[in-house]
């Protein structure tokens, strides 16, 4: 065994002084490594309790425009700079009045919409037209045109999920606002729903492009009667009945640096806890229950949106007599493609965390 490094403390902080003034650093100094991840990231819950009456007000406040293009509430982790979700993803709440229309860009940054509430708004992606009903989720790739609108009598709520964080960590945020508060649509409405949103099948003709996955509109009553086709036969110990949103072109994660899940907890479900180098971001579409993280049990409910940092013991009750449905966002693709994905199944007690607090 090599001995351990031994460090003379006399002039040590004029030595420091001086490494800073030369713009130089000397790892042996502190800590370079740890054995496990020490995320800044913190468990969080955002209550939908909270966030209805905040989101509703700002349609009083602003329209959308090409000054301020989006009406979107950040949820903001506390232990996260920044002020976004995790140290990877960005989860907003957008609000679209009845008549309104949220003008065409693109950006580097990926983004999905998960439909919360209201019926009658549509998103335009590369010219397909996207009508937008609670429970779809709508993809928006890296640097393709897309705009929102609404034809609806009531407003439309829906969850943002960009990955943000991560393309400003590498200096590639760019931007771009289309010539047109809205695109011109190239395509038939709901067209690579009727090409690709069939499980398993796929015209025999022709490829997709690359940059834009061949299905961008997954609709909820095909991704509801998934899941409970699943339950009937099969269930993960750590997440019940989990489903995760693919390409039909590739069979892999639906998108590059995000991955969607839909999962599904049974009345009376347990789940055993685990942890991954991922983080993730759920929100409640439906029922109401708990999860305990990291030790400390939260409480959810409908509308709800709650975050697990990397490397953190979870696991997730349904207590109720009725089902409760999470759609989550996670970083799992980025860590697949670097190498860096581990999960670990929690050894004790059963596979429960003790609850040191509520």
């Amino acid at each position: 065994m090599a001995p351990a490094a031994t460090i003379v403390q006399e002039g040590l902080q004029d030595f420091a002084r001086a490494l800073e003034h030369a713009h130089l650093d000397a790892p042996w100094l502190g800590p370079e490594m740890e054995h496990d991840p020490t995320p800044k990231m913190v468990p969080f819950v955002w209550r939908w309790a909270d966030i209805e009456p905040l989101i509703m007000r700002t349609g009083e406040l602003m329209t959308p425009g090409r000054g301020a293009e989006r009406r979107i509430l950040r949820l903001a982790n506390p232990g996260v700079p920044g002020k976004t979700s995790t140290h990877t993803l960005s989860t907003a709440v957008q609000l679209l009045l009845p008549g309104e229309c949220a003008q065409a860009h693109r950006h580097s940054p990926t983004a999905i919409r998960f439909i919360m509430q209201g019926q009658g708004a549509y998103t335009t992606v590369e010219g397909e037209r996207c009508p937008m009903e609670p429970g779809d989720l709508v993809l928006t790739p890296s640097w393709t045109w897309h705009d929102h609108g609404s034809e609806a009598a009531e407003p439309v709520v829906w969850m943002d999920g960009l990955d943000i964080p991560l393309i400003r960590s590498l200096d590639s945020m760019f931007f771009e606002a289309f010539s047109d508060d809205k695109q011109v649509m190239s395509k038939a409405v709901g067209d690579s729903v009727r090409r690709y949103g069939a499980s398993g099948l796929k015209p025999a003709w022709g490829t997709p492009p690359n940059i834009l996955p061949p299905l961008v509109h997954y609709k909820w009553e095909q991704t509801y009667a998934a899941l409970k086709r699943l339950a009937e036969v099969d269930a993960s110990p750590f997440d019940d009945v989990a489903m995760e949103y693919t390409s039909p072109a590739t069979g892999g994660h639906a998108l590059r640096t995000i991955a969607c899940w839909i999962q599904l907890l049974r009345p009376g479900i347990h789940t055993q806890a685990h942890r991954q180098t991922s983080s993730a971001v759920y929100y409640v579409f439906a029922g109401q229950g708990y999860s305990v993280i990291a030790g400390t049990r939260f409480h959810w409910r409908q509308g709800d949106f709650f975050a697990i940092p990397p490397w953190t013991w979870h696991e997730h009750v349904n207590e109720a007599s009725s089902e409760a449905i999470l759609f989550s966002i996670q970083d799992t693709p980025v860590f697949e493609t670097l190498g860096l994905y581990r999960e670990e199944a929690y050894a004790e007690h059963n596979g429960h965390q003790p609850i040191t607090r509520v």
